[in-house]
C-alpha cells in the first residue's frame, strides 16, 4: 500500500499499517500539558487515575509559556499546582524562565523527524516544520496520553501544497503562508494533513519552516509536514544527540486529497488585516494605516532570525513616537543568542520594549494587550477580534513591522 507522510508515522506507531480514515491506537514520543490547560490535566489525572502511575516519565512534561511569569492569581495557581504534581511524580518542568514550550522541545531534541507529540497547545502542529506528527488535545485526552502513553486518533487524509519559485528579500515565510491562506482559505486543508514542498519550502531554514508550519491551524489543517532536508538534519542532530535521523516521506504513487502548485515568483510582502488570518492582502494594496503597537514574538515568529531582520532594518533608526514596540523572544536560548549578537541593545536603543520569553500579547500573556481602537501589527499567527486585546490587528512579517514601527503606519520595508 502507497502511504503518505502522515500515514507512515502513524503506522510506525501503531500496531499495522493505517490508512486515512482509520480511528486507531497511536504511541507517543511525547505528551506534554501547558501553564493553560495544565491544571485541569492534573485534576483529570487525580480524578480518573488516582494513585496510579504515569506510562513513562522521560516522555512527559509540563511547559509553561502562555502568561510567564505569572501576573494573575489564577495563573500562578494553575502553575504551583503543575509544580506540585510534577514534585510528587518526577516530572520534569520547563519553568517560566524556559519559553514556548513548542520552540524548547525543537531546541532540546525531543522533537526528531517521525515522532509523535501531543499537548494542550493549539499550535503543536509547529513540529511539522522537522517533519513529526504534532497535535493539541483537551485535558481530558492528555491526562490520559500522561497516565498511558498512547492516544486514539483517526488518520486524516492529505493534501499535497507545492511552493515553487524563489522568494527575494525582504519577502520571507510568513509572507509564503499568508499567501498560502490567501489561496486556500481558513477551511482550506479542514481536517487533513499537509505536505508541503517544492523550491521555496526545500530553501527555508529552521525558522521559516517553523513559521509556514505553525500557521496550518489557521488553514483548518491537522499538520503541515515538511521533510527536513540535509541541512536541518544536520541541525536536529547536533541538538538531539542523536545522529542517524532519517526523514519520513512519502511514497511515490501515495494518494492525496488534492494538490494545489504555486509559483510565487515575484510574491510581494503580504498582510492578513483583521478580523481573520485568512484576510490577506498585499501590503502594497493598502491606504496608509496608521498604528499604534507593534508586537514580534509568538511560536510562529520568535526565532533568532526574526529579530535580526527588524534589527537590521531599526539600526540607526527609532521607533516612531507614537508607537509603542513590543518583542518577545520565542525561548531563553534565543534571548541569549539576541545578547550575544547585539539584537537586544540595537532594539532597546531604537526604542523597542523588550520582554522575557514566552508567548506574549499572542496567548494574553504578559506584554502586548490592546485597547479599543488601538491597532497594532502583529507577527503571531491569530488576529480575530478579543485575541490579542480589544484593536485590530494586523498579521505581518517581521520586516513589515519593523518598517511599520518606524513610520508609524502599515509600511512595506
Amino acid at each position: 500500500m502507497k502511504q503518505t507522510a502522515i500515514e507512515k508515522i502513524i503506522s510506525n506507531h501503531s500496531d499495522h499499517q493505517v490508512k486515512a480514515g482509520e480511528i486507531v491506537w497511536m504511541k507517543l514520543d511525547v505528551r506534554s500539558a501547558r501553564d493553560f490547560g495544565g491544571a485541569n490535566v492534573v485534576k483529570n489525572l487525580k480524578t480518573y487515575y488516582p494513585g496510579q502511575p504515569l506510562d513513562d516519565l522521560k516522555k512527559t512534561f509540563f511547559t509553561f509559556d502562555t502568561v510567564v511569569p505569572a501576573n494573575n492569581i489564577p495563573y500562578a495557581n494553575n502553575q504551583q499546582i503543575c509544580r506540585d504534581y510534577a514534585e510528587e511524580m518526577g516530572i520534569k518542568v520547563y519553568d517560566v524562565n524556559a519559553g514556548i514550550g513548542s520552540h524548547v522541545m525543537i531546541e532540546e531534541g525531543r522533537a526528531l523527524p517521525g515522532y509523535t507529540l501531543v499537548g494542550t497547545d493549539s499550535h503543536l502542529n509547529i513540529f511539522g516544520a522537522v517533519g513529526a506528527f504534532g497535535q493539541g488535545m483537551g485535558d481530558q485526552d492528555i491526562a490520559f496520553a500522561f497516565r498511558n502513553g498512547f492516544t486514539w486518533f483517526e488518520v486524516p487524509e492529505s493534501m499535497r501544497i507545492i511552493l515553487n519559485g524563489e522568494i527575494k528579500y525582504p519577502v520571507s515565510a510568513k509572507d509564503v503562508v499568508l499567501a498560502v491562506l490567501e489561496r486556500i482559505g481558513s477551511k482550506g486543508a479542514l481536517g487533513r494533513a499537509i505536505e508541503f514542498t517544492g523550491s521555496v519550502v526545500d530553501r527555508l531554514d529552521l525558522a521559516g519552516r517553523i513559521t509556514l508550519a505553525s500557521m496550518v491551524t489557521e488553514m483548518g489543517g491537522i499538520i503541515g509536514l515538511i521533510s527536513p532536508n540535509k541541512a536541518i538534519l544536520d541541525e536536529l542532530k547536533k541538538k538531539s544527540g542523536h545522529y542517524t535521523l532519517e526523514p519520513i516521506v512519502a511514497d511515490e504513487g501515495a494518494e492525496y486529497v488534492e494538490t494545489i502548485e504555486m509559483n510565487l515568483n515575484g510574491l510581494e510582502p503580504m498582510i492578513a488585516a483583521p478580523p481573520k488570518p485568512d484576510n490577506v492582502v498585499k501590503v502594497s494594496s493598502l491606504k496608509k494605516v496608521a498604528v499604534d503597537s507593534i508586537f514580534i514574538g509568538s511560536c510562529t515568529n520568535g526565532r533568532t532570525e526574526d529579530f535580526k531582520v527588524a534589527a537590521d532594518i531599526l539600526r540607526g533608526r527609532k521607533v516612531h513616537p507614537k508607537v509603542m514596540m513590543k518583542i518577545v523572544p520565542a525561548t531563553r536560548r534565543v534571548f541569549t543568542e539576541m545578547l550575544k549578537l547585539g539584537i537586544v541593545q540595537e532594539l532597546h536603543e531604537a526604542g523597542a520594549i523588550i520582554s522575557n520569553p514566552g508567548c506574549g500579547g499572542c496567548a494574553s500573556g504578559q506584554i502586548g494587550m490592546t485597547g479599543k481602537g488601538e491597532v497594532q501589527v502583529s507577527t503571531s499567527n491569530r488576529n480575530f477580534l478579543g485575541k490579542q486585546g480589544d484593536g485590530e490587528t494586523y498579521l505581518a512579517s517581521p520586516a513589515v513591522a519593523a518598517a511599520s514601527a518606524i513610520t508609524g503606519y502599515i509600511t512595506a520595508p
